[in-house]
């Protein structure tokens, strides 16, 4: 399967403004790239590419005053397949996790850990351990939190979005990686495209999506607690602890956002 996926974003600045971006397709992708997503501005302004803490792919610049448009176009090869589903998958005992999973299963910006413990175990303590855990936690947000655009807010938590039951992606995943790292397992923070391919009309508006990884039997494995369907052409952009780690973009000074546009939708063979 080819996608076609970018994304346009313009800001108003009232300054010289320095600005970090994560709008590139995650390193563990780049050699399924057919066309690489390469981040072009208008104004042109030098960028300069690096590599943060949990190896994403990210870019520094400084927006000059006035108008700027960031803005990725690429083309990129999957499979085609859902996210992999193992119903067995099991838990490790905190004592066995390998060292690099271990911050994942503490308390972040967004994921009150200590505030919700009592909370998850008393809502989950009961749930066969491993996977039926994992998707139980899923089924609940899914479930306890109604979605709209209108309810989205840069400051709400996990426990705010368990206590407002509501929010974006964002809040549910948060949510739901509170829960598993209260249960004592390592869940960590995505964002990037999740695409309507092979899903029933109507369409909403295209827009960037947040989900959550757990670790399960040696490995990560994809659990969206938002859609909580399967879905076909999801592609990563960046995973850290919670969306601090990960903003699309980081402006050091006054900005206003005037447009925004994200695309993604399969491609005809070639």
């Amino acid at each position: 399967m080819r996608i076609h996926l970018g994304c346009q974003m313009t800001y108003d600045l009232p300054q010289p403004t320095p600005m970090i971006v994560l709008l590139n397709v995650h390193y563990s992708r780049a050699g399924d790239l057919e066309r690489p997503d390469w981040l072009v501005t208008s104004p042109a302004v030098p960028v300069q590419a690096y590599r943060d803490g949990f190896g994403n792919w990210c870019n520094r610049l400084t927006a000059p005053p006035g108008r700027i448009t960031l803005r990725t176009d690429g083309v990129i090869r999957d499979e085609g397949l859902p996210d992999p589903v193992k119903l067995d998958a099991w838990q490790h005992p905190v004592e066995e996790l390998p060292s690099e999973t271990l911050q994942y299963l503490l308390g972040s910006r967004y994921c009150e850990t200590d505030v919700l413990s009592e909370v998850a175990w008393a809502l989950f303590g009961a749930t066969p351990l491993g996977w039926g855990r994992v998707q139980a936690v899923c089924d609940f947000v899914n479930r306890h939190v109604r979605f709209g655009y209108e309810h989205s807010s840069p400051f709400r938590t996990a426990a705010g979005t368990y206590a407002e039951q509501r929010g974006v992606c964002r809040d549910f995943t948060h949510l739901a990686i509170a829960f598993c790292r209260c249960l004592n397992i390592p869940a960590r923070y995505c964002t990037g495209y999740v695409s309507d391919i092979r899903q029933p009309p109507p369409y909403a508006p295209m827009d960037f999506a947040a989900w959550m990884e757990v670790y399960l039997s040696g490995r990560w494995w994809t659990f969206d607690p938002r859609n909580n369907d399967t879905r076909f052409g999801r592609v990563l952009i960046a995973q850290g602890r919670d969306a601090a780690d990960v903003p699309l973009t980081h402006s050091f000074g006054t900005h206003q956002l005037a447009d925004f546009q994200v695309w993604i939708s399969e491609l005809p063979p070639e």
